[in-house]
Formats: C-alpha cells, sequence, structure tokens
C-alpha cells in the first residue's frame, strides 16, 4: 500500500474523532462558512509591528489593512488611501484616505462602536514602527524617512483627517512596494496603549476579519467584519465567507491527514513525507488525486538558501572554520542541487545556480550572476587551499534547521561528507530557529526569504552593513564595502536598467564572498478543497480571504 493509501484508511477510523474534538460554533459547515487552516509553526503574535514571518504575515492580513494594498499580479492598488500623489523630486508622499473605513468594534470606543480612520492613526501607526521600545523588526524599512528641521522632525505629516505626507531623505522606487506590507498597517492608539505589549493577543484592526479567540498552541478564531469597507467589482460587501479557523498541528502528515477529511481547507507547501503519493516526479497532482483537491501553483519570489555567520568580531565565527571564505565556497559547489530538487522537491523550484535573487525579478539574470553549481573536484580544491585537505583538520560544522527541512540538510550532510566535511544537524521548532538566528546564536543554518515587496532590494537589503540584526534582516552580518556603496548607489536610482545593473553587481559579491548559498528559488503549491472557490495565489504567497467562497 502507499503512503497516501495508508493515511486514507486510518482517516475513516479517525474521521469521527476529528469530528468530534474540532466540531466548534464557529466551524459548523451546516451554519457557518468557515475557512479553515493550519499553521504548523504556529503565530507568535497579531501585532503587524511583529509580521516578520509568513505566518504572521498572514494572520495581519486578515485583521488589518494599510494605505495600499497589492493585488495578485503584483499592481499596487488603493486600499485605505483612495489615491496619491509624488512629488517631482521622489521625496514627498501624499496620501488621501477614505472617509468610510472605521476600527473593529470595541469597549474602548465610545459605546464600543469602532471609530472611523484618520490620518493620525497613521501617524501613529508608523512611528510605532520605529521606535525603540517597541523594537519593531520592520523598523529598518524605514531608514529613508526624513526628519526635517523646518517640519519640526516630523517624518510623517497629517495635513488634515484625511490626507497623510511622507517624507524620504533620497527618492527610492520601491517605496510605495514597501508600504504594502502587513508591517504598515493601521492601529488604533487607544487599544495599543491599553494592552500595550499583550497586543499581540488582542488586535483591533479595519481588515475583512475580527479577532474572536486564541487558544495557545490549539486554535485561533476570526469572524466577519460586517463593517469591512471594500466592495468587489459588481457592488457586494466583502468578505463572503463567515470566517477564518487555524490550527496549529505541528506534524505535517497529521496536517495532510486533516486535509484528506475535510477538516482543513487548504495546505500551503509542499513538505512532508508524502509528496511522491501526491505529486508526479515533474511536480503535477498525481491523477488519483485529481479527483478529491485541486492544486494551484506559481512562481514565488522566495529564495531558500543556507546562511553562514560572517561577523569576525563574535567568538562563535572567529573560532569556526566557516570564518574562511574557501570553506564557505567549497560548502556552495559540494552538492547537486538539481538531485536534490528531483529527489526530495519532485521538480518544484528551480535550483539557485545563479545568486540570491530569485526567478521572476527583472534583475535576475543567471547568464550574468554566475552561482555555484555541483562540481565536488572543485570543492576539494577549495578545502585544500583553506588548509584541509580531504577535510583532515576540518573541526565538525553544525547544520541548524527544522524538521520540515530535515531531508533537504540530510542530502547536504552525506554530499558534503564525501568530500572531507563532518556536518553535523540540530533540529529546532521553527520560530525557535528563527529567534536564534536574528539573535546570532547559530552560524549555519538553513533559512528562507520571500520578497515583502516585488523588488530586488529586498533580497539585497539582508546583506547591507546598516540592517545588522536583530534590529534588520542582516542575520549573517555581512559586511562589505563595495557593496554596500552599490546598494546606496541603487537605492536612489530611478532607472530601472542602471538599478538592475548595480542589483547584479552586489549579487555577484555575494557569490563571492559566500555568506549565503542559495538553495533554490521556490514555487508557491497550494492544494485546496473542491469547495472553495476564488482563492488566489501570487508571487509573494499572501493569503488573501476577503474574496474566498464555499460552496
Amino acid at each position: 500500500m502507499t503512503n497516501l493509501r495508508i493515511i486514507i484508511l486510518f482517516s475513516l477510523v479517525t474521521t469521527s474523532l476529528f469530528s468530534c474534538l474540532e466540531k466548534t460554533a464557529y466551524d459548523d459547515p451546516k451554519n457557518k462558512k468557515i475557512f479553515r487552516y493550519n499553521e504548523s509553526e504556529g503565530i507568535k503574535s497579531l501585532d503587524p509591528a511583529f509580521s516578520r514571518n509568513r505566518e504572521t504575515i498572514w494572520a495581519a492580513n486578515h485583521l488589518y489593512n494599510g494605505l495600499i494594498q497589492m493585488d495578485d499580479n503584483l499592481n499596487i492598488l488603493p486600499s485605505i488611501a483612495k489615491n496619491w500623489e509624488i512629488s517631482e523630486d521622489g521625496k514627498t508622499y501624499t496620501f488621501h484616505l477614505r472617509s468610510d473605513v472605521y476600527f473593529h468594534n470595541h469597549e474602548l470606543f465610545i459605546d464600543g462602536k469602532g471609530r472611523k480612520v484618520v490620518a493620525e492613526d497613521f501617524v501613529y501607526s508608523f512611528n510605532r514602527i520605529i521606535d525603540e521600545n517597541v523594537a519593531s523588526p520592520g523598523s529598518w524599512l524605514l531608514n529613508n524617512i526624513d526628519y526635517d528641521e523646518e517640519r519640526d522632525f516630523k517624518a510623517f505629516e497629517a495635513i488634515n483627517d484625511s490626507t497623510i505626507n511622507i517624507y524620504l531623505s533620497n527618492p527610492f522606487p520601491p517605496f510605495l512596494g514597501i508600504l504594502t506590507m502587513q508591517y504598515f498597517s493601521v492601529v488604533p492608539h487607544e487599544v495599543v496603549e491599553h494592552f500595550k505589549n499583550d497586543f499581540r493577543r488582542n488586535p483591533i484592526g479595519t481588515g475583512p476579519f475580527k479577532f474572536k479567540m486564541w487558544d495557545e498552541g490549539n486554535k485561533m478564531v476570526f469572524l466577519k467584519n460586517e463593517n469591512y469597507f471594500e466592495n468587489d467589482t459588481k457592488g457586494n460587501q466583502l468578505p463572503y465567507i463567515d470566517g477564518v479557523s487555524i490550527t496549529f498541528i505541528k506534524d505535517k502528515d497529521m496536517e495532510f491527514l486533516k486535509f484528506l477529511t475535510k477538516n482543513i481547507d487548504f495546505i500551503n507547501g509542499a513538505e512532508g513525507d508524502n509528496k511522491d503519493a501526491i505529486f508526479t516526479s515533474d511536480g503535477q497532482l498525481n491523477p488519483e488525486q485529481q479527483e478529491q483537491f485541486n492544486m494551484m501553483k506559481n512562481p514565488q519570489l522566495n529564495t531558500e538558501y543556507l546562511g553562514i555567520l560572517v561577523d569576525d568580531e563574535l567568538d562563535m565565527v572567529t573560532k569556526s572554520p566557516l570564518r574562511k571564505k574557501l570553506v564557505r565556497q567549497a560548502i556552495g559547489y559540494g552538492f547537486d542541487k538539481k538531485n536534490m530538487m528531483t529527489y526530495l522537491r519532485n521538480n518544484i523550484g528551480t535550483p539557485a545556480t545563479a545568486g540570491f535573487i530569485p526567478k521572476g525579478l527583472p534583475s535576475f539574470n543567471d547568464s550574468i550572476v554566475k552561482g555555484y553549481s555541483y562540481n565536488p573536484e572543485k570543492a576539494k580544491e577549495l578545502l585544500f587551499s583553506a588548509g584541509f585537505p580531504n577535510g583532515e583538520g576540518l573541526p565538525e560544522i553544525t547544520l541548524y534547521t527544522s524538521k520540515d527541512y530535515v531531508d533537504l540538510c540530510e542530502f547536504i550532510q552525506h554530499q558534503l561528507n564525501d568530500i572531507g566535511f563532518k556536518i553535523k544537524i540540530d533540529l529546532n521548532p521553527g520560530i525557535t530557529l528563527n529567534e536564534l538566528i536574528a539573535r546570532s546564536k547559530v552560524n549555519f543554518f538553513r533559512k528562507s526569504w520571500i520578497a515583502d515587496y516585488p523588488d530586488a532590494e529586498n533580497y539585497l537589503a539582508l546583506f547591507y552593513s546598516k540592517n545588522f540584526a536583530p534590529h534588520g534582516p542582516n542575520y549573517t552580518h555581512f559586511k562589505n564595502f563595495d557593496f554596500d556603496k552599490l546598494y546606496e548607489m541603487a537605492q536612489s536610482e530611478t532607472n530601472d536598467s542602471l538599478r538592475h545593473h548595480y542589483y547584479r553587481e552586489m549579487d555577484q559579491i555575494l557569490i563571492e564572498e559566500a555568506p549565503i548559498i542559495p538553495l533554490y528559488y521556490d514555487e508557491s503549491v497550494r492544494l485546496v478543497q473542491k469547495s472553495i472557490k476564488n482563492l488566489g495565489v501570487n508571487p509573494l504567497n499572501l493569503l488573501s480571504l476577503k474574496t474566498v467562497e464555499i460552496e
């Protein structure tokens, strides 16, 4: 019997048990149309100021809105701002707000009714992102704002209740894309200041869904916002469904079992032990599954990579052989990415043989940026040049990862062992690993970077020396004078062709210095119940449920 048939057989025995455990007033399909999905990595916060990872970003997207938003084709559209202008010098952005947007109802508002959003709410929300006491991981995204003395040092200014200006110190073409990120959602000062740090589990926004309950580690429920301001093209109010139910089952096989028994409505990604039972070798849905559920695929702006801490001021780095560039380069040449994708990913995604910038962005060019291809002999030569012939004298190196990627890391481990490395794998829960990486507690790790906005600057910002983690996304603590100079030149360059040229030069520096080893450029894969309609898919893999219908 195939693994999938065994799981289906097991599901027949357990379906009634799940029904008893999961049935609530919120997700009984006879009474409510609830979209149900699982987050195996959990959710740490519902405060948009901390929407650093995919799980939190998705939840924030259900609960909040910003000035503008991005559709599935990466077009920037109005949201709370109905229109906007950019000054000729590219340094002043003026947004004009809708007058019909209200926060979710809460007892802290007058008569418990959500009040109208005004420009000062955005001033408060944006200043909160850069407040050192809040310590938002998104603060680095506003490094380019301008505090001018003539404006009383205001980088964000409410001209009136419906108009807000944002001032930049230099023109920055990707700025509108940045403002579509969930970090820049509007929040009400009354509620935030009342709950303080506990706003993380008492969220109030303007989004299509409102918070109902959170049993940490078990379940989270959002309900339809009856006062939501957006309508569809026919004038019907959004959202269509009654709510969202999120579970936190850690085991991917159990998650898939719940999907088979129709206890969840969709699965994101292609991880778990059932890939071969679900997908063909070329990444398509197996014929026997096509009658049960649908598959949605789309190129995703996501680079999976190995990260290496290179900060020589840290003892962890100075005592590690990874401090040597030649050793890092040897890792890059030491394993076969094409076989890795074929045997472990069913060819879902593309082997990363160029740089860190993924396929799908206009600055990606694998004929200009030459990355790492499998070349074990060259890897051995590099180890020899580094002083470790055939791996002699090379200390054991620990690769940190999470459960979902252990097979991939074991593949890398075995191939690197063949050329002289001694690789140990250390498994950690995803949330724990992210914290260790952000605080420079591990020096060799598997990680991914999913684009926050569709510009290569978002990827290259991970290596700008002023963005060191934990206050920015430079998890490797990479610092390079030439890279920084190119990055600063590109930030203010409005000519796309020249900016892309700078991006490619920076990408090649990353390959040469090897603070990262790109693994593959991802595809988003969504398995969806046939009862679910209008669930889109996009290169940012953002989950939007406001137009979803359930039959």
